[in-house]
This record gives structure tokens, C-alpha cells and sequence, in this order.
């Protein structure tokens, strides 16, 4: 099977996808579509994760103290393609709510992450799906709440 280099179109429409479903929490099990199988790796400010199982271990925590999400895709750049994946630049605004009991009121978080990704095109489906996602900087806004 001969692979095509991934375009900026669908590394556009990937990213608006992923923003879109971190927004809204959707349930883990429809991450796996945009996830290669093997060798992921993703590395947050939380930590750094390896495999679906590892994605889990961020995701499932994180959804359970984040609230009214909102990513706002602000630049993605393609670096570097290649037949077999694409380097890419990620700028996106991040703005999320957060409790942290007792306090009587939620905080909100307003940054920009500066995010690197490395995008394969899946071997099964022929989508582009993430083997690394690198949160390389994240810049708070002027009275944000922080992580």
C-alpha cells in the first residue's frame, strides 16, 4: 500500500477535529481513530505519556477537573512532510475553568500552547492520526489561573 504525504488541508481539519473533541469530552474510546496504535507519545505539562493506556492516564483526569474548554486554533504549520508523516507547529489558545475545593468560586485558565506534533497517516483507515504530540511551551495570559 503506498502511502500520500498528508496535506495542510487535512492536517487543518485534523486539528480543528481534536480541538473540537477535547472541548466537548468526548468519551475516550473515539481518541482512538486519531491515535497511532503503537509508539505514541505524548508529553504535557502533567507529564509525559506513552500508548492509548497513557493517553487514558491524562485524559481520564483531566476531563474530571477541566470545564467549559474552549481551544482556539491561533496557527498550524506543516515543518516538514514526508510520505510517512508530518512535522507540525501548533499555536492554540486554551481557555478552561477549574475548581479546586474548598474555594467558593472556578478559576479560569487563558494560555497559548505551543505544541509540536509528528502526524501519520493511519494504515488502516488512511487518516491522519498523532504518534507524538509535544507541549513544547505554554504562555498564561495576564490574570490567568495557573496549572
Amino acid at each position: 500500500m503506498i502511502l500520500t504525504a498528508l496535506t495542510q488541508t487535512e492536517i487543518n481539519d485534523f486539528a480543528t477535529k481534536w480541538y473540537h473533541n477535547l472541548d466537548i469530552h468526548v468519551p475516550l474510546e473515539d481518541y482512538k481513530s486519531l491515535l497511532v496504535d503503537e509508539a505514541l507519545t505524548l508529553q504535557f505539562p502533567e507529564g509525559t505519556f506513552t500508548g492509548f493506556d497513557g493517553f487514558r492516564e491524562w485524559y481520564e483526569p483531566v476531563i474530571r477537573k477541566f470545564f467549559d474548554e474552549v481551544h482556539t486554533i491561533k496557527e498550524v504549520t506543516l515543518t516538514s512532510v514526508a510520505e510517512e508523516y508530518a512535522y507540525v507547529k501548533v499555536i492554540v489558545n486554551w481557555q478552561a475553568s477549574i475548581w479546586n475545593p474548598p474555594s467558593p468560586k472556578s478559576e479560569r485558565i487563558v494560555l497559548d500552547a505551543y505544541q509540536t506534533w509528528k502526524v501519520v497517516r493511519s494504515r488502516i483507515t488512511q487518516e491522519p492520526v498523532i504518534a507524538t504530540y509535544i507541549v513544547d511551551s505554554i504562555k498564561y495570559a495576564e490574570g490567568s489561573a495557573k496549572l
